[in-house]
């Protein structure tokens, strides 16, 4: 198992919090890297979370979820929502909204759950984005269990 997880690790990925707050007000985060775009028309996109997460009963009521792409710099969000703490969200800043939506990110996106399916012993998340925002900077980026940086762009010039 640890083998093919390594292999999996071979693909860089970014890295986000997905975030949501259950029909009673409980909120829920998690780290993952698993989130990606599925559709434009309609707009859809998917993440995956472990059905042994603590977290999980709260992301299977709550019916949306905001997804948190993170920025280079951002690595102790990252980490802070991979941990079991308590209260996850203390002392961070979030942006006025019913949904726990992360400040100084690269992105975020508003979800409406659209389907729920089985992933062997995962829940694949399936939402709608109903709203959304991008910021301009670099991403975090994970691979091989590590955090990385983007190399900056290279200039390449043409032969005249």
């Amino acid at each position: 198992m640890r083998s093919l997880r390594e292999a999996f690790g071979q693909f860089a990925t970014g890295v986000a919090v997905i975030t949501t707050v259950t029909p009673e007000g409980t909120r829920a985060g998690v780290t993952v890297n698993s989130f990606t775009s599925v559709s434009l028309d309609p707009p859809l996109v998917l993440w995956c979370l472990s059905e042994r997460a603590p977290s999980a009963p709260s992301f299977l009521r709550a019916g949306q979820f905001a997804i948190n792409v993170l920025a280079a710099g951002q690595e102790h969000l990252s980490r802070r929502f991979a941990t079991g703490a308590a209260d996850k969200f203390a002392g961070v800043e979030l942006l006025g909204t019913p949904l726990p939506l992360l400040a100084g990110t690269l992105a975020h996106f508003v979800c409406r759950t659209v389907r729920v399916h089985d992933g062997g012993d995962h829940h694949i998340f399936v939402g709608e984005v109903e709203r959304y925002q991008r910021a301009e900077g670099d991403p975090l980026v994970f691979h091989a269990g590590r955090y990385r940086e983007c190399m900056p762009e290279l200039a390449i010039g043409r032969a005249s």
